[in-house]
């Protein structure tokens, strides 16, 4: 059975890579075999799937931020479906990655209509969509729509789709995840030693709107709390250096690893992160964090009049109850004096890290059981044709 997957950016080539692991799980119980092609990265290519374009480095938040990854997004989907029009699959599942996936989407629609799509991780227009258009159209071509949040279900469903509620799977992934101790021991972390994560980036345009601030208020920590060492995990090794040369401007103690995030997760303290699917796993981890964005000026300009948009948060971690659970501090209010005062708070403030860490519990209700990628592989398996 063959079977076209398509996702982008570092959090999409994970969620590829779980839901690849569990396709492969299920056929192999029923003696079948499984050819899966995909736009990913690394990740989905060690689980199995060949990959048509490495897509984990295309990405952006933002419209002017967009324009350097214009032409690579066009070419990609172009490169995706000719490679459909010439080998249509037996089914076409799409993560996430708004654009090209709606490109795929309708041409698979308008092409090949007897073939099934299913989305899993459908694009957040339940929060911030300016135009029921988009929504639509993911309506119009999806066959079976997987969501992994209830507010994500509700809104789709509404829209006439045809949706399951499957959960979040990085519910799965932290089964695995090493505990406090064995992880701190492994990254060579004393018990007295407070360890901050420090998450700046994910896509090349957060290392000149995110890190500077970031790595300021980690400057300003650092002088008032000595003994702590910050450890950067690496979303892509081509920030390595960027990176590195930022650690000795800002004088940090800090260590990057490459491959070690679920350690330096279950290892750390306290975190200072980016907004995106990171926070939902140091949640789930207990690490309280301070979240942080900002767009370029003339993007939030033009969200904020012309578009009129208004999200209610930024961070999935508020999102999934919709109301303020971590800090974030967003555009103007994102500078490395607000980084800073919250994160102390958050750092030398009992009360309000143990408040954190019930609203965490609260929260983790709200994402489901364990077994969500099985639960999705199956609903997936189903549409295959017999």
């Amino acid at each position: 059975m063959r079977i076209f997957i398509s996702t982008g950016e570092v959090s999409g080539d994970l969620q590829g890579s779980l839901l690849i692991a569990a396709l492969q799980r299920q056929v192999a119980g029923a003696g079948l075999k499984l050819d899966i092609v995909a736009l990913g990265g690394e990740k989905m290519a060690a689980a199995g799937a060949k990959i048509l374009g490495d897509t984990s480095g295309i990405g952006s938040m933002g419209i002017i931020e967009a324009l350097p990854y214009f032409i690579p997004t066009v070419q990609v989907q172009r490169q995706a479906i000719a490679y459909l029009k010439q080998n249509p699959p037996d089914l076409v599942v799409l993560i996430d990655y708004m654009t090209p996936n709606i490109g795929i989407g309708s041409y698979m629609e308008q092409h090949f209509p007897d073939v099934p799509v299913v989305y899993y991780i459908a694009p957040q227009e339940w929060v911030w969509s300016t135009s029921f258009e988009r929504t639509k159209r993911i309506v119009s071509f999806t066959d079976k729509l997987l969501a992994i949040f209830p507010e994500e279900a509700r809104y789709y469903q509404q829209k006439g789709a045809n949706v399951n509620w499957v959960g979040h799977p990085l519910i799965d992934r932290l089964e695995n995840t090493p505990n406090r101790e064995t992880a701190r021991m492994s990254l060579g972390i004393k018990p007295e030693q407070i360890a901050i994560a420090l998450l700046p980036a994910s896509r090349q345009q957060e290392l000149k709107y995110l890190l500077p601030a970031i790595f300021q208020a980690a400057q300003n920590i650092q002088s008032k709390l000595p003994e702590t060492h910050f450890w950067i995990p690496l979303s892509l090794e081509t920030f390595r250096q960027p990176i590195e040369k930022a650690i000795q401007d800002y004088g940090l103690n800090a260590t990057v690893v490459s491959g070690q995030q679920q350690e330096v997760f279950a290892a750390a303290d306290f975190a200072i992160t980016k907004s995106g699917t990171v926070n939902l796993e140091l949640a789930l981890l207990n690490v309280p964090q301070v979240v942080v964005y900002r767009l370029n000026t003339i993007t939030a300009w033009i969200a904020r009049n012309v578009l009129k948009g208004s999200i209610p948060f930024a961070s999935p971690v508020n999102l999934v109850v919709m109301r303020e659970i971590v800090p974030e501090l967003l555009q103007e209010q994102a500078t490395a004096e607000n980084i800073t005062q919250a994160a102390m708070e958050l750092l030398l403030n009992p009360e309000r890290r143990q408040q954190t860490l019930a609203d965490y519990q609260e929260m983790r209700r709200c994402l489901g059981e364990v077994g969500v990628c099985d639960r999705a592989a199956k609903e997936i398996l189903q549409m295959l044709p017999n």
